[in-house]
């Protein structure tokens, strides 16, 4: 058998409780410490993490623990700084989206991994979606161009108040979430995005950035997409969810449940649940041939997704890929890449915010 990874975990809050989680019940892994700056006054440490070494400094747990891999799931500004201290190290990094806050030190850290052969694994969870990847799939029989619109609005209380307003204070949440969207566009359409331009707009006095953002990208075969991001306790949950493709031989679209009747309490302000984000339920898929009568030769089909894998699974399935990235030396050459590619676009929409006009990417 193989030897244990041993992994220092980094950041304990929703996603970090998550990927731990995953490395307490793994067999590959070996949890050497967990790192956060104010964890050893966090009474909410999962019950199946106590006992592991805790550290409040990064430098001497990496320094302490001796791990062969870094687990950094800590605020976004802080990600780029870990890494590349990790890999100085020689651990390989397993890392929350996004790489960093700016292209510069996204590339760094790419550069750095390269250099020393350590596997960097970044947390696209879509990336090992069933529904997700089954989506993508359809969308690329649709023909071109292709239409994508996404978003993700968030309601923010109790706890993820205090969750986006913190996320907000390292990146918008058009760039903070929308490198998953905009990666999925990239795998739509296989093309060069060409032109972002993005809108926003500050609705939350007690952020410090702007809580709502809008952006559009145009790729180099005809093909445009839209991603739409807003948090905080004044957003909308009408329309929320939306996940939707259109090409010229029809359309596929993620059919998000919802509750029928009155919302109780527990059921109001249910847009920031997490397990929410990657819910599918069921694929609409929509064929647009037509008859001689022009109408419809195929109903459309609703294909089922009732037993996806849930937010926990999906972060298992993750951390199953870093071990078998590990153990196996995969070539992780695409999706580092990709990595950089959809921070791009979605730095891009921030600077056209900022600009006032469209960017065109080089």
């Amino acid at each position: 058998m193989a030897d244990k990874v041993k992994v220092l975990v980094v950041g304990l809050g929703n996603m970090g409780a998550s990927h731990a989680s995953a490395y307490h019940r793994s067999e590959g892994f070996q949890i050497v410490g967990i790192m956060s700056r104010s964890i050893k006054s966090n009474t909410k440490i999962p019950a199946e993490l106590a006992g592991y070494p805790l550290y409040e400094d990064f430098d001497l747990a990496l320094k302490e623990t001796k791990p062969d891999a870094v687990s950094i799931n800590s605020w976004p500004n802080t990600h780029a700084e870990y890494a590349l201290k990790a890999i100085a190290a020689n651990c390989h990094v397993f890392m929350e989206k996004p790489l960093a806050t700016n292209i510069e030190d996204a590339e760094k850290v790419v550069a750095a991994a390269r250099a020393k052969n350590r596997k960097l694994v970044l947390g696209y969870i879509l990336r090992v979606h069933p529904s997700w990847i089954k989506f993508i799939e359809v969308g690329k029989t649709l023909g071109k161009p292709l239409v994508m619109r996404l978003n993700l609005n968030q309601q923010s209380s109790g706890s993820a108040w205090h969750w986006h307003k913190n996320l907000i204070d390292s990146l918008i949440p058009i760039v903070d979430c929308g490198v998953h969207y905009v990666d999925v566009m990239c795998q739509l359409t296989g093309a060069k995005p060409v032109r972002v331009h993005g809108i926003g707009a500050k609705l939350w006095a007690e952020a410090d950035k702007q809580n709502y953002g809008h952006l559009h990208v145009t790729f180099d075969d005809g093909s445009v997409g839209w991603y739409e991001a807003g948090w905080g306790p004044m957003m909308s949950e009408t329309a929320y969810f939306v996940k939707d493709v259109v090409g010229p031989k029809g359309a596929v679209s993620i059919v998000a449940g919802q509750a029928a009747g009155t919302a109780s309490d527990a059921e109001v302000s249910n847009s920031a649940d997490i397990d929410r984000h990657t819910k599918t339920d069921a694929l609409k898929i929509h064929y647009a041939a037509v008859d001689g009568d022009k109408n419809f030769k195929k109903p459309d089909e609703i294909v089922s997704m009732e037993d996806e894998p849930g937010h926990q699974e999906l972060c298992d399935r993750e951390q199953a890929f870093f071990l078998r990235a590990i153990r196996e030396d995969l070539d992780l050459t695409e999706q580092m890449d990709a990595a950089v590619n959809s921070l791009r676009i979605v730095l891009a929409a921030e600077q056209s915010i900022e600009l006032g006009r469209t960017v065109e990417l080089a």
